[in-house]
């Protein structure tokens, strides 16, 4: 098994990597029109219903909202921004009204910034949406209304944010299942790309993530029993099965390329492939697709198990053919076929339980929601005690560039304080050469909002740019000199971004002390995962299995994340770095095992388990504990665990009729204890 040294990342390297990452898949010009578009529409609007002010208030609701805008399945783009205006309304309305009081203020941004911090558990999206609302919160806090106008400002912001959500779904009832279908054709296209190019062993098993992501986008149809969306759903869960053939029928290519006389099949077995990947991309794309078969030469073999690993391999090809049958001929549905839907109630009780497992010192995310909540309170205090105009700006910065992780707030800063400066520049021409009015500034922030939705995904510092600029030319609307709204934001954007580092490096939460818990957690999903199918194996029925695999795969993400932080941050030996690499890498090669052993039970007919397989099985779970245990401690794994070697040799060696199942537990645990023996030679050699 390989475990070549990573690449030696250094602090700057990662740093300077953070600076410059230009993402072009978030580029979607679609998305950056329509935002434009409700932007736009809600100034005039709402400038020519009732005033300048109220367009700006309209105009911060569509921006705000804009942010929650994706090209998801419209329900889900419906919920996130109906959520997304109805916060950016509350945040207006309670920040015009705290804003009376510098106590009450305070303690309300202190307890949104806290809410906020703990929202980046349930992920990116939310994390966002807390961070956008929060800033609302901050801004308006800084210009106190009486109750009423404070309503009728909540209410405002809500229509402009409520604008942008109509645009962002008005095709709906016309284009109703366009988004999912896109989704199941992305997901069927990589599915080609997978077969066309196997990965090794050695790297995670691919695509597991934007199956999670298409579960997750296709959930919300549950109650819809249509043809189209049962369709959708049987193309997803053929997905699923077809991932797994397909990494198992490479992998077992690859080791039958070793034999000397292994060449003929493992290059039948590409070829395979390869006409599987031209049957994926037609599926892809709607069309009609005819699945090839396989028959695969048993002639020259040299051993039984050369023998055994031919049968598999044939036995994975009818299975994937049949896979791709199903998936190519699916028109008509029975009830049978509808997949167990996660109700609303269980996601709701899921995220919150999330919520729940965070409010912990020992968690990183709650170390964030508390360590951004008194940076900003005190920013807030700090910017209301002394004389300085619009100093909102103070802890509005704050919640912007503090994050969770050191290279992330590092980044943030220095890209915030730059896009800060460029964009206040950028306002200056503009406004110098081109103000004509109000009219002239309109399109301006036209212009600059599609820059923002657009470009701006792609990289922070581009974004902040946009902002910055559009900051300035809403307050030109409302009749404040850009000259104050500039050197204002200069010098209160340098003090809040110097008090959000400052903070951070008080009170960090380094990478290394969050890796190996993160690893450790990674691999009690794993063990999870392995009783699941050994159960099923036992059974003869794979109950349970999709959900623990799909724990499991978002725990791998985390771990996966956790490492890549890692290594940019000062100060961490190489040989650490290594160490915990070589414990991904080994993680990976367990699981496509795993995942091999489940692809048994759709083609292979029940057997009883062997004594020595259940024996396997604990030794397994033991090992893995051990391990878990020893990332999340820092402690030497014990000296009595068992012989994986041993144990395995047993199954091998069991006498009991010959079995497709047999064969394959024969051949995968092998692999098993290969890549736990090589874990442990790591985490041994690992510094305590």
């Amino acid at each position: 098994m390989s475990t070549t040294k990573p690449p030696d990342i250094k602090p700057w390297t990662a740093f300077r990597s953070a600076l410059t990452r230009f993402d072009a898949s978030k580029i979607v010009p679609e998305i950056a029109v329509r935002n434009t578009i409700g932007f736009t529409a809600a100034i005039v609007i709402a400038t020519l219903i009732r005033s300048p002010s109220a367009g700006v208030i309209a105009g911060t609701g569509a921006l705000n909202v804009s942010y929650s805008d994706s090209r998801d399945p419209y329900h889900l783009r419906a919920q996130r921004m109906l959520i997304s205006a109805a916060l950016c309304g509350l945040a207006v309305t309670l920040g015009s009204l705290s804003g009376h009081s510098n106590a009450a203020a305070i303690l309300t941004a202190t307890l949104w910034a806290f809410a906020s911090g703990m929202l980046v558990a349930l992920g990116t999206t939310a994390g966002d949406l807390g961070v956008i609302t929060l800033v609302t919160l901050v801004v308006y806090a800084a210009r106190p209304l009486p109750t009423v106008e404070a309503i009728e400002a909540g209410l405002t912001a809500f229509g402009g944010a409520m604008l942008q959500m109509l645009l962002a779904i008005a095709l709906w009832p016309v284009r109703r299942y366009e988004p999912e279908r896109r989704i199941v054709s992305s997901l069927y296209s990589s599915l080609a790309q997978m077969a066309r190019s196997p990965v090794p062993p050695s790297s995670a098993p691919p695509y597991g993530t934007q199956i999670s992501d298409a579960q997750e986008s296709l959930s919300a149809l549950g109650a819809d029993h249509g043809i189209e969306a049962e369709r959708l759903f049987m193309l997803l869960n053929q997905a699923e099965r077809i991932r797994i053939s397909i990494l198992t029928l490479a992998r077992l290519a690859h080791r039958i390329a070793r034999y000397e006389h292994g060449k003929e099949v493992s290059t039948a077995l590409h070829n395979y492939l390869h006409c599987a990947a031209e049957t994926l991309e037609a599926i892809s794309r709607g069309g009609s697709a005819v699945p090839v078969s396989c028959a695969l030469s048993t002639k020259h073999v040299p051993t039984t198990f050369f023998a055994a690993l031919v049968r598999d391999a044939q036995e994975q090809a009818d299975a994937l053919g049949g896979q791709l049958r199903t998936a190519a001929g699916v028109v008509s549905l029975d009830q049978e076929s509808i997949d167990s839907r996660e109700p609303w109630q269980r996601r709701f009780s899921g995220r919150l339980a999330k919520l729940q497992a965070n409010l912990s010192l020992q968690s990183t995310v709650f170390r964030h929601a508390l360590r951004l909540a008194i940076c900003l309170g005190i920013g807030d205090m700090l910017g209301r005690e002394v004389s300085l105009q619009r100093t909102y700006w103070i802890p509005m910065t704050i919640a912007i560039v503090l994050k969770p992780d050191f290279t992330t707030t590092l980044s943030r800063g220095t890209l915030r304080l730059i896009g800060t400066f460029l964009g206040l520049g950028l306002s200056t021409l503009l406004f110098h050469f081109l103000h004509t009015g109000t009219v002239t500034d309109i399109a301006l922030l036209a212009v600059l909002m599609f820059l923002l939705r657009w470009v701006g995904p792609a990289n922070y510092g581009i974004l902040v740019t946009a902002l910055s600029a559009m900051v300035v030319l809403l307050a030109a609307l409302t009749g404040i000199s850009p000259k104050e709204v500039i050197a204002a934001r200069a010098l209160n954007t340098v003090v809040g971004g110097l008090l959000a580092t400052i903070a951070y490096a008080l009170w960090p939460t380094w990478e290394k002390t969050q890796a190996g818990k993160t690893l450790a957690d990674m691999l009690d999903a794993y063990r999870e995962y392995f009783e699941a199918v050994v159960a099923s194996l036992a059974s003869g029925a794979p109950e349970g299995i999709d959900e623990v695999r799909m724990k499991g795969r978002r725990a791998r993400s985390n771990a996966e994340a956790s490492v890549d932080r890692l290594g940019g941050e000062p100060g961490v030996a190489p040989d650490a770095l290594h160490h915990l690499h070589a414990v991904m890498v080994s993680s990976h090669s367990f699981v496509h095992a795993v995942m091999a052993m489940e692809s048994a039970l759709y083609r292979t007919d029940p057997v009883p388990v062997r004594p020595a397989t259940l024996k396997f099985s604990q030794d397994v779970d033991r090992t893995l504990a051990a391990a878990a245990e020893s990332l999340r401690s820092h402690k030497p794994l014990p000296k009595d665990l068992p012989d994986l070697r041993a144990t395995q040799k047993k199954i091998a060696g069991s006498e009991a009729a010959p079995a497709q199942r047999y064969e394959l537990v024969n051949v995968e645990t092998d692999r098993i204890t290969t890549s736990l023996n090589t874990m442990k030679e790591h985490l041994a050699r690992a510094k305590p």
